[in-house]
């Protein structure tokens, strides 16, 4: 579950959609400036290659980050939460079993 959360907040991020965006507005850029050297059928096949070897790379990338990253603290975070949530829960019920032993101590009281 951390794991899912980690990877759903980078891919939201659109880290390496902006890398795939800089990469291919690049390579259109040097086949612009050398369209001299190269003809329009290689230069559209190339900008095509090129931009799908760098998607690629951003999966790599993005694989290799969730790979190396260290979740453990995250879902020992995520664990203490839990217990803390449910601690808090069984001491709100035995406040509210004390009131009401109280309420009902002070209700016989008052009858006798």
């Amino acid at each position: 579950m951390v794991v899912e959360a980690f990877s759903e907040r980078m891919l939201r991020s659109k880290i390496f959609d902006t890398y795939v965006a800089a990469v291919f507005f690049g390579i259109v850029i040097f086949f612009v400036l050398n369209s001299t050297h190269f003809s329009p059928f290689e230069m559209i096949a190339w900008v095509m290659v090129v931009t799908v070897a760098f998607k690629g790379v951003a999966n790599i990338m993005f694989s290799m980050t969730i790979s190396f990253v260290n979740l453990d603290n995250a879902e020992d975070r995520m664990e203490f939460e839990k217990s803390s949530t449910k601690l808090e829960s069984l001491v709100n019920d035995l406040a509210i079993q004390g009131a009401s032993v109280k309420s009902a101590r002070s209700i016989q009281e008052n009858k006798n």
